[in-house]
């Protein structure tokens, strides 16, 4: 683990590893300023069809919205992101233990990406994964330090797949498919993916992670108050995602994009580093397990409308979606039909 980030940035300036080639570094960055492009969808309203129509809005133009009175307690927020900030706090040996007694990896901590080894130049984060259900048996996985990291994300993690059932049924509401279409293996594999950004000596030459989308139905993505660091990718420019306190950050995932035959946009975004504080977010990827097959939903094709992807089993996409870094026109060409 000496490789990881948080443990020897301090004082160093960018090693020549992390420099990115010129057509994908961020270069100049403009101070954030509070607009509020992303729509912000309030989930405690009385008016269950308004609600749909701004999630289906949001999750066609942007791909992205951020939920409030959303019902997970604040105060369990504030914990579960404090204790995600203490286990990055701790040194690179005791993080590597924590992780060290998986076999099976079902937790993990990387730096830059699993590719670490063999990829052409790094990206500036550290991060822990682990996943999250049957909860009785990956909870065994995750860190035991900090001391309370099983207790506080465990209930965490059980209210942030609550929300994520509610916004699903919610969408597919909007879509006109069965709201029990998202109950079976769809669903069935979320994880936790906790990313720390350390203060980055040039952020204009390096990211924290590069231009993607996610290769999940949704992403429930919980920021650190204040500190401004996700951009999403809408009409040729970066669109920073204002933190809002105890709000959380949805975005479309290319399996719901696929699920949806195209009426939902899965979005590209990144994030950019900043020179003077440390950001650590994190992100409940509501996954489907690997024999699932993800196509697009049968209420949604018929003669006027076909079918734009193909059936294949979840573990065959994300096999290419690791293969191609997350190229998403090569995973067009891997997962549309051959008549779209």
């Amino acid at each position: 683990m000496e490789q990881l980030v948080a443990s020897w940035h301090n004082g160093r300036s960018l090693p020549e590893t992390y420099v990115l080639p010129l057509e994908i570094r961020p270069g100049k960055l403009n101070v954030p300023v509070s607009t509020n492009i992303i729509p912000v969808v309030d989930l405690g309203g009385h008016d269950e069809t308004a609600i749909i129509q701004q999630i289906l809005e949001a999750s066609q133009e942007f791909g992205f919205f951020q939920v409030i009175n959303h019902g997970v307690p604040s105060n369990l927020i504030d914990e579960a992101m404090n204790v995600f900030k203490e286990f990055h706090a701790m040194s690179a040996k005791d993080k590597a233990i924590q992780c060290s007694n998986d076999l099976n990896k079902n937790c993990f901590l990387y730096t830059s990406s699993h590719r670490y080894a063999t990829e052409k130049y790094h990206f500036w984060r550290d991060s822990l994964t682990h996943f999250c259900h049957p909860l009785e048996k990956q909870i065994q996985f995750w860190p035991e330090k900090p001391t309370r990291y099983r207790n506080v994300v465990s209930e965490y993690t059980t209210e942030v797949s609550k929300l994520g059932s509610t916004i699903l049924e919610l969408i597919s509401k909007g879509l006109g498919v069965s709201p029990e279409h998202f109950s079976n293996g769809l669903t069935e594999n979320p994880k936790m993916i906790v990313n720390h950004y350390p203060p980055c000596p040039d952020p204009t030459l390096t990211l924290g992670v590069p231009k993607h989308r996610d290769p999940v139905l949704i992403n429930i993505l919980l920021q650190e108050e204040d500190l401004y660091g996700l951009q999403v990718f809408k009409d040729e420019e970066w669109i920073d995602v204002e933190p809002i306190p105890h709000a959380f950050v949805v975005n479309i995932g290319y399996v719901l994009q696929i699920i949806s035959n195209g009426k939902l946009k899965g979005a590209e975004h990144r994030v950019v580093t900043n020179s003077n504080s440390a950001r650590t977010t994190a992100s409940f990827f509501v996954n489907p397990s690997d024999e699932t097959l993800i196509e697009p939903a049968k209420a949604l094709v018929n003669t006027s409308s076909p079918a734009l992807y193909r059936s294949l089993p979840y573990k065959d996409f994300h096999s290419k979606f690791l293969v191609t870094s997350a190229d998403w026109k090569e995973l067009e060409k891997f997962v549309r039909t051959t008549s779209a």
